[in-house]
């Protein structure tokens, strides 16, 4: 028997113990099979047995449980700002709450407080204002400088499906360096070299589905 010979004899043996190794390993396929049975519905049974898990449709949102515990009414009263105005997004908000934080918090320390009026409900600008009026009266002028944001957390939210009114209230860490000086010129409060934490918690409401995108600072505390 020629050397050629052998050698195909020896290339079928070992191709056949694959096909043999694959087939205990994967099964076989031999032509055309049927199509698997489809998967049973929520209430019907498999071997006796009912399956334990439903079908959910449309899954969790994100933008809000990351911010809100899901199923919280804080979580319900989002996702009806959402249905409101589709376009509305938790972190986008956030973001701009950040922004609105800071040039808020600045002008007031600075005193100058027509410059965001329109970001304010009137007796959230009165108290503020009154504020600023009686440093002057009294002589005091404020140095600032603003550092950055420590925190800001989501805590709390709600919708008046009646009103589309929403409101939410978001905790604010901030880090500024400020100081007040006399009408002299004398530190009264605070240090130039020192950065102080400020802690506030503000509510923000405006209307959804309104063409005016801008919320309004409607109350403060901490």
């Amino acid at each position: 028997m020629s050397s050629a010979i052998i050698q195909l004899l020896v290339i079928a043996g070992i191709a056949l113990f694959l096909i043999l190794r694959l087939r205990s390993v994967l099964g076989t396929r031999d032509g055309f099979e049927k199509p698997p049975s489809p998967m049973p519905g929520p209430s019907q049974q498999r071997n006796g047995q009912r399956r334990d898990f439903e079908v959910i449709e449309g899954g969790v949102d994100n933008d809000i449980i990351d911010h809100v515990p899901d199923g919280s009414d804080a979580a319900k009263a989002l996702a009806a700002m959402k249905m409101a105005e589709p376009g509305f997004s938790v972190g986008d908000f956030l973001q701009g709450a950040r922004g609105a934080y800071e040039m808020i918090l600045m002008s007031f320390e600075k005193g100058d407080m027509e410059s965001v009026r329109p970001f304010l409900a009137a007796d959230v600008f009165d108290s503020f204002d009154e504020v600023v009026r009686l440093r002057e009266q009294q002589g005091l002028t404020v140095e600032a400088n603003f550092v950055g944001i420590r925190e800001l957390q989501l805590v709390d939210a709600t919708f008046d499906r009646e009103t589309a009114e929403a409101e939410l209230t978001v905790k604010f860490v901030g880090e500024l360096i400020s100081t007040v000086r006399n009408a002299v010129g004398d530190v009264v409060e605070g240090d130039p070299n020192e950065i102080k934490r400020q802690r506030d918690v503000w509510t923000f409401a405006r209307r959804m589905g309104v063409d005016d995108p801008n919320w309004q600072l409607v109350a403060t505390g901490e």
